[in-house]
């Protein structure tokens, strides 16, 4: 095993590095998971956990940067060849998560940002979800001992008006299936600020509106048909209407921003109430083609990187009294796609 390594070291490695090689004669003992949405919309992965950390990545019986190797006290993880995490194990999913069934509604976008894989992908890959199908999924489910929460998001289909009256219904059915004190996450984008609030009566219990980045010239060419000044705006409403510590957002790093822009993001949105996801930029054959097209060449983000931005937000954090460990649904409980302050590090 690679010595003097930590957790944390080990899974930003796994976070910026390739697909996870399986033994062809590997049985898995649960389903893998194929998302629509995230970091890993489009491909098959599972969840790997080790010392006491865990992350999703792709996986293939072909070939892989990382190798999943059997042996007579369970499963190690070589690296490029050579032994790095001496005991691993396979944490199923619900839906898309450990313990949450985190359900995407719609691929198809009438917005065009770079870096989403989501409406890029093949037909064959899409679900093609309706309420209906979205409650007999969670009617599955909801027994389940290890199921903490249900999480909602969707692309934007048709309008922004459209779809977040679909999440309001979708959001009031489950609530009523699932009882009062479950949590719920919804991940919408929102036209109108009473849009939030219909979100929240209908009961939802956490938010997450994306800024995407904060520097202003990268969100232009990557999310050009968005509004950044309306986005905060949002994330401030929602800060009154769910309380603070309620509210999240995803910061994307790794598209030509600076160390000292994501981190005046983190202490500007952690002063409003809102603790965000800071998320690596990953970048595959489905949105290589329009991020070279917006913005250049890409430098791959690097395992450094992520834990030193990661090490640098858990001090606003922890200046502040908050962190990702105060919330209860979506990506900050998930904690399978980035270093997560207070649980990894």
């Amino acid at each position: 095993m690679e010595s003097g390594m930590s957790p944390a070291e080990k899974k930003a490695i796994l976070i910026a590095g390739g697909t996870v090689r399986l033994p062809r004669d590997l049985h898995l003992p649960f389903k893998p998971s194929r998302s629509t949405a995230g970091p890993g919309a489009g491909s098959v992965s599972v969840v790997i956990s080790f010392e006491g950390v865990r992350v999703k990545k792709a996986i293939s019986r072909e070939k892989g940067e990382f190798q999943l190797v059997e042996g007579p006290d369970g499963l190690r993880m070589l690296w490029q060849g050579r032994p790095f995490i001496e005991h691993v194990d396979l944490q199923p999913t619900i839906y898309h998560s450990p313990e949450q069934a985190f359900i995407n509604l719609h691929q198809e976008c009438i917005y065009d940002c770079k870096f989403c894989t989501s409406p890029r992908l093949p037909r064959d890959v899409t679900k093609g979800l309706d309420k209906k199908k979205v409650m007999r999924m969670v009617e599955q489910v909801v027994g389940r001992d290890d199921l903490k929460c249900v999480s909602i998001t969707s692309a934007v289909v048709g309008s922004p008006e459209r779809t977040v009256d679909e999440l309001v219904e979708v959001v009031r059915m489950i609530r009523g299936l699932i009882g009062p004190d479950m949590p719920i996450g919804v991940e919408p984008y929102v036209s109108r600020l009473d849009d939030i609030d219909r979100l929240k009566e209908a009961g939802a219990t956490e938010i997450k509106i994306n800024i995407e980045t904060w520097d202003r010239e990268i969100f232009r060419k990557v999310c050009g048909d968005m509004d950044i000044d309306w986005i905060l705006q949002a994330l401030r409403h929602a800060v009154k209407v769910f309380g603070r510590w309620k509210v999240t957002t995803n910061i994307i790093f790794g598209l030509g921003e600076t160390d000292e822009n994501v981190l005046e993001a983190v202490e500007e949105l952690v002063e409003m109430g809102v603790v965000p996801s800071l998320r690596p930029l990953r970048v595959n054959d489905i949105n290589r083609g329009p991020l070279i097209e917006a913005l250049g060449a890409i430098a791959p983000v690097t395992p450094e990187r992520i834990l030193r931005l990661s090490i640098a937000a858990k001090e606003i954090y922890r200046k502040h009294g908050t962190g990702p460990m105060q919330y209860s649904t979506m990506c900050h409980a998930c904690k399978c796609c980035d270093i997560v302050p207070f649980a990894d590090i």
